[in-house]
């Protein structure tokens, strides 16, 4: 997909972070943009400044860990605007206590919401828009947002790792099962580094039935290993990241160019590069971390 003018873009995790990047720019390359997300204050103020914008616009509240409301998305977007060219189900929470527990150690509650957003949202997007894209048999692109942690090995954020590893999977086998078919949609999966937003506050969206126990939440958090982690993050990933439109720029240069794997810090390459060396040479897994935190 090289034209985007008057095409119609559905954007999952639009309100905030990546995926009100991505929006922005669909808007600036002139198409009509469908917004989805939880968070229905920051999704009605994403829809009010996209449409001052003059962008022909649809808000609408999802829970892409739902299959009813990824359907229910579609279908709202076929009403509104007939037709959807570019998917990006990117949509994702960081997982807050993941950080530092083992994958044994976690709670079932952090596994079923991390997987359950990052991973099941993506299925169900797929699931959900691809036979409509098939049935317009018009060209189409859909980028599905992993991580470089879904590329690479090593300890703690276990569901989160479990989860895009997931999606970097389901998107190299869904762009084989399109190729194999001659289908007229591309596939790409992006997988940045550290991007400045607010993923480490995705708990802000938690629902109820998934709260870790309040006992356990503390005992994880004040923790000194947790408190470590959770600055680092914050402070020397996040805040010093890359920002949500240079992350817009490298996924429209990928559709444009029909890349597959958007990998926006080069720097990571050295730990996936690691990762491929042990799988090839039958080797246990290095922790590739403190390679990494040097460069």
């Amino acid at each position: 997909m090289k034209e985007f003018r008057d095409k119609v873009a559905v954007v999952t995790g639009a309100a905030s972070g990546i995926g009100r990047g991505l929006a922005e720019r669909c808007v600036q390359e002139g198409m009509k943009v469908v917004l989805a997300d939880i968070e229905e204050k920051a999704l009605a103020e994403a829809e009010k400044e996209i449409r001052e914008a003059g962008a022909s616009v649809l808000a609408v509240s999802t829970d892409v860990s739902k299959a009813s409301d990824i359907e229910a998305l579609a279908q709202k977007t076929l009403d509104a605007f007939g037709a959807v060219h570019l998917l990006c189900n990117n949509a994702g929470v960081g997982g807050g206590t993941t950080i530092s527990e083992t994958v044994w150690a976690h709670s079932m509650a952090n596994w079923k919401w991390v997987i359950g957003v990052n991973l099941w949202g993506v299925i169900y997007g797929v699931r959900v828009f691809v036979p409509i894209m098939l049935e317009q048999d018009s060209e189409c692109h859909i980028v599905n947002t992993a991580s470089a942690a879904g590329l690479i090995s090593g300890p703690q954020i276990g569901p989160y790792k479990v989860a895009k590893h997931g999606v970097v999977s389901l998107s190299e086998t869904l762009y084989h099962d399109l190729a194999s078919i001659g289908a007229k949609i591309n596939v790409s999966v992006l997988c940045p580094g550290s991007v400045n937003t607010r993923i480490m506050d995705a708990g802000r969206n938690r629902p109820p039935e998934l709260q870790n126990d309040p006992a356990w939440e503390e005992r994880i958090m004040s923790s000194p290993e947790y408190q470590a982690g959770d600055q680092f993050i914050r402070q020397d990933l996040l805040q010093a990241g890359m920002s949500r439109q240079q992350v817009a720029d490298y996924v429209f240069n990928a559709i444009r160019e029909a890349k597959f794997y958007i990998l926006t810090h080069p720097d990571w390459k050295t730990a996936v590069q690691l990762r491929m060396e042990d799988i090839l040479q039958e080797r246990s897994p290095t922790n590739p971390m403190a390679s990494l935190l040097q460069e």
